[in-house]
């Protein structure tokens, strides 16, 4: 029934048949679960696994590695190899996928635990009506219609309608499905507002909410997937995972190289289309598969099959940093998402404040002796921790509050009419509250006040024990005065009071809304001397103005506090009582903001990043918290940047648009407001951030391309969360972008470094193949390098240090492509540089070397004919393992310069040195430990096809991969005097990568 809210209780009770009084039959019972359903959110059906791993291999970069294994394993087959070494090479790059494909599996995995994990806020039991008598059955078999009680502490068990009250009031604690920081009172009565959303509904109890105050009946009117809860399970499933902006911009990438590796290599065979009928390949079939072998090897070179390694290496270690920041990542490629986030959508309660309900203002009397004078006081600590101090209104601290009349019967009144209770929680090392935040911020207040008459009160306080410390002068004032009668707070009244006895001195102490307390006292306490003096008009006007401030300007919830002295032996209070009282003073109190919000803000204003507080409480309050966290400090007024979600929904097409441009606060809002503003912005192209910390954040926070969960918050929201907050705190965000970008600049740079390599492979293998001379290099040894030399070096790039000046600068644009212009012209210069190198390697050993045969370049030009000719030389030569060898190490040794190239995209080398990034010069030396392992050592030579070198060789080597440094460093040279930014406006017509915006709605 999806208008209970809007119905009376006889329309509602009429709807499902029931009757109050006995509640449903078996029969009625039997035919509403055979309509409505059971009460349980249904298991949605998990993908196969088998389905799961073949997604895995859904990318073309893949399937052409695929293709190249079995394309080689097959040429190996055709030429009768057999052994290790026909299956080395395919097995090789089939190890890799699979390594990156279980990766994937259990990423996928774990995302889908949140919807799990709603079950978990499911009640257990129900205390049902039928037949007439009342039973406790399993929530599980509620059906609509049935009657329901519930009472203080108990968890909801479906969507209810109120239909009578048990007590004076019932409250209830939604804030996991509202985001609400205070108890919401219920009521019977039908609701006319049109565009309800469930803060408005205060007839209806909605599944998984907690009951923390008072006792009701109600009548079931959803269960399972119509609940509350259950459309938040739905707009779950129906949130598909949005790709990383890094993600896209490699899958773009991947489609490109795939693009220009087939070219290349249909070229390549093309070319060498004339010499597929050499002698030397014994046939023109013979030769065609010779050169096709040659171009899958070219594919080989040219895919970066370490990448998706080294892309998942570098973001898990920007997680360890990150963690160390409080900020736990569970999808390890929302790291770089933080990098070019440019909307944070911030919930208010417990993210910007600390969620916990803190006495910030007192108002007392003074004195009457010079005219009336009222004195504040303000209150710190913002947690409820007994933590804290009172300052005067000129903000010097109260050294013993307790010395002053008012303040002293303040914590009185505060410790005694109270029903709630806190306490340190040892496990979760903080304090815990039971009971409405309210009362508990007063509990505080009277241990932030003292005791009196003890000189070391403050430090006496520091010794005890944090058990001991969390209610130790509440219970002071507890067993000083005994409590002998209590009247409960109720709606008409708007107060409580107490009536406790000492020494037997009977006094009734009293809390409550100001209007409803000032009515009824006709006397004041004096904090100067602790006298009583009559409450004139005068008096009673400055309070209420006070009152005004508190409650308008500042936004505070107050309550004011009374006594009454009791005739002696008097043993009970009724509402008569509760007149003639003692005005004590008013509190104001608030959910405070986070003391390191403010300047969190302006850090993400630095750095163009808009902050936007979404929050389900009422559009005042929020707008007191954005001015006091900095949130409105750039502008006039709040005139089209605070908007209700209601005010939103009714503005024309055009208006929501530029509404969305401008907003800041957004209040009153429920799941399907959040999930629709994160839609609305990521058409706007903007990288959202959705944090939050409720079950109720849950889908935004599925569908936000970062979402980051409270460490405090819901285990369904943390489950749907890309990143969790250890400490709550928004500031932690701010560390956590600016890591974030570090990440991406240095994820940025492996892999130019990997590209610019990976065009030397390809440069390499394409020249040797035009000049006609013999394969510079087989493919197991460009393996190796693709693997080993790539692979070390390229990890420790991620360890380059943060710039400093990482979030003065705006976040990039999602559609900017990782390597572009001016850029990927250096890197093609680069690449052909190692390229060259390496053909020039092998080469020289041919011509110069005086290991070597030292013939001419035209013989070696013509190595395929040797067979069919008389010469000086023997034609086995041309398969000597030496030349190879050359060629491979000067690429080895030419790529490690290029690692060091690496440490800055602009900066020189004279400026970071080496040594700043200590893991990249280790990586360097183990990469060489490695490669001479191979040159040495005999089995691992044999199976690499390499022979060991000489110092000569070595010394060749240097010469030919040092200048990659000076080449580099005169293109850094340019790129920082300008000429790199000419330039890339010229090339942007034609760029080279794909810059195109994908995103997968």
């Amino acid at each position: 029934m999806e208008d209970a809210f809007a119905r009376s209780v006889p329309e509602v009770l009429d709807f499902f048949g029931v009757n109050p009084t006995k509640g449903l039959t078996d029969i009625q019972v039997t035919s509403h679960a055979r309509i409505y359903g059971s009460n349980v959110l249904p298991q949605e059906e998990s993908t196969p696994f088998w389905k799961l791993v073949l997604k895995q291999f859904d990318d073309l970069l893949v399937k052409i590695l695929i293709a190249a294994a079995v394309v080689s394993f097959l040429l190996a087959l055709v030429n009768g190899e057999t052994g290790l070494t026909a299956f080395l090479e395919p097995s090789v790059i089939l190890m890799i996928l699979a390594a990156n494909a279980a990766v994937g599996v259990i990423t996928e995995t774990n995302a889908e635990k949140a919807l799990e994990e709603l079950r978990a806020y499911q009640a257990d039991v129900a205390t049902v009506m039928r037949n007439g008598c009342f039973s406790i059955l399993p929530a599980t078999e509620l059906v609509p219609g049935d009657i329901v009680e519930v009472s203080v502490g108990c968890k909801i068990p479906a969507d209810l309608r109120m239909i009578e009250l048990l007590s004076d009031q019932l409250r209830v604690d939604q804030a996991i499905l509202t985001g609400e920081s205070s108890s919401v009172e219920k009521e019977l009565e039908s609701m006319v507002t049109t565009n309800a959303v469930y803060q408005d509904k205060t007839n209806i109890l909605f599944s998984g909410t907690v009951v923390v105050a008072g006792r009701a009946r109600a009548v079931v009117v959803g269960v399972g997937s119509n609940t509350a809860m259950g459309s938040i399970r739905d707009s779950m499933l129906k949130t598909e995972d949005e790709a990383t902006p890094l993600k896209r911009k490699l899958d773009e990438f991947g489609t490109f190289l795939a693009k220009v590796i087939a070219g290349i290599c249909i070229l390549v065979w093309i070319v060498n289309i004339g010499h597929f009928r050499d002698p030397i390949h014994g046939g023109f079939f013979q030769g065609a598969v010779h050169y096709f072998k040659i171009a899958v090897a070219l594919a080989v070179a040219a895919i970066p099959e370490g990448l998706p390694a080294v892309v998942t290496t570098c973001l898990a270690l920007g997680t360890k940093r990150m963690a160390r920041l409080n900020a736990i990542v569970r999808s390890l490629p929302s790291v770089e998402t933080l990098g070019c986030t440019t909307v944070i959508c911030s919930d208010k309660t417990g993210t910007l404040t600390t969620n916990m309900m803190s006495v910030s203002k007192i108002c007392v009397l003074h004195s009457v002796s010079h005219g009336v004078t009222a004195a504040e006081y303000s209150v710190s600590g913002t947690t409820y921790a007994p933590e804290g101090s009172i300052f005067d209104h000129t903000g010097n601290q109260l050294d013993f509050p307790a010395q002053f009349p008012c303040l002293l019967h303040i914590a009185m009144c505060s410790a005694l009419c109270n029903e709630s209770v806190i306490q340190y929680n040892p496990d979760k090392r903080n304090y815990e509250k039971i009971g409405e935040s309210t009362e508990v911020a007063l509990r505080i207040l009277a241990e932030k006040v003292g005791l009196p008459g003890f000189d070391s009160m403050p430090s006496a306080l520091n010794m005890l024990t944090k058990h001991e410390r969390a209610s130790y002068c509440n219970h002071y004032w507890e067993n000083q005065f005994k409590k002998i009668s209590l009247l409960e707070f109720s709606r008409d009244r708007k107060m409580m009071s107490v009536l406790c006895s000492r020494k037997q001195i009977e006094i009734m102490f009293s809390k409550g809304a100001p209007e409803s307390v000032l009515s009824k006292c006709t006397s004041i306490l004096c904090n100067d001397d602790g006298s009583t003096v009559p409450l004139t008009p005068n008096i009673r006007a400055e309070l209420e103005s006070r009152f005004s401030s508190f409650a308008g300007k500042d936004t505070l919830r107050c309550l004011a506090l009374a006594l009454k002295r009791m005739p002696t032996g008097h043993q009970n209070i009724t509402l008569h009582d509760e007149k003639d009282l003692t005005f004590i003073g008013l509190v104001g109190m608030l959910d405070p903001p986070r003391e390191e919000v403010r300047n969190a803000i302006l850090s993400c204003m630095t750095a163009g990043i808009r902050v936007m507080v979404v929050t389900g409480d009422n559009k005042t309050t929020a707008e007191s918290l954005c001015k006091k966290i900095g949130a409105f400090d750039h502008m006039g007024d709040f005139v089209g940047r605070s908007f209700t979600a209601s005010e939103f929904e009714d503005l024309p097409a055009l208006q929501k648009t530029t509404a969305l441009q401008n907003m800041i606060l957004f209040t009153r809002v429920e799941p399907s407001h959040k999930k629709m503003l994160v839609e609305a912005l990521q058409h706007q192209n903007e990288v959202v951030a959705m944090t939050g910390d409720g079950v109720n954040d849950a889908p935004a926070l599925k569908k936000a391309d970062i979402g980051i969960a409270m460490g405090s918050g819901t285990a369904v929201a943390k489950s749907a969360s890309d990143m969790v907050l250890a400490d709550d705190n928004f500031a932690t965000i701010v560390a956590a972008v600016a890591e974030g970008r570090a990440i991406y600049n240095n994820t940025k740079q492996f892999i130019r470094y990997m590209i610019s390599s990976n065009i030397g492979e390809v440069v390499c293998i394409f020249v040797a193949a035009v000049l006609g001379i013999p394969d510079t290099l087989v493919p197991v040894q460009l393996l190796w390098v693709n693997l080993v030399t790539d692979g070390l070096p390229a990890t420790a790039i991620g360890f380059n240090k943060q710039d400093s000046d990482v979030m003065k600068a705006k976040p990039r644009k999602i559609n900017e492509a990782v390597v572009t212009g001016w850029l990927f012209f250096r890197y093609l210069v680069i690449g052909a540089y190692v390229g060259l190198a390496t053909v020039a390697g092998f080469i020289w050993w041919f011509i110069y070397s005086d290991t070597g045969p030292k013939i001419p370049y035209t013989e070696l030009m013509n190595f395929d004919s040797c067979l069919t000719r008389e010469t000086t030389y023997p034609c086995t030569i041309f398969s000597d393992r030496h030349p190879s060898t050359v060629a491979m190490t000067v690429l080895v040794v030419v790529e490690m310069f290029n690692a060091l190239n690496n440490l800055s995209e602009n900066q020189s080398l004279v400026v970071i040195p080496p040594w700043s990034n200590l893991w990249l010069v280790g990586s360097i030396g183990v990469t060489m430990l490695l490669h001479c392992l191979i040159l040495y050592v005999q089995p691992l030579s044999v199976l690499f096809s390499v022979v060991p070198l000489t110092w000569d060789e070595w010394i060749t080597v240097l010469y030919l991969s040092f200048p990659v440094i000076i080449i580099d460093e005169i293109l850094k040279f340019f790129s920082r005097n300008l000429v790199g930014m000419k330039l890339n406006l010229r090339l942007r017509r034609a760029e080279f990568l794909p810059k195109r915006e994908v995103r997968d709605k």
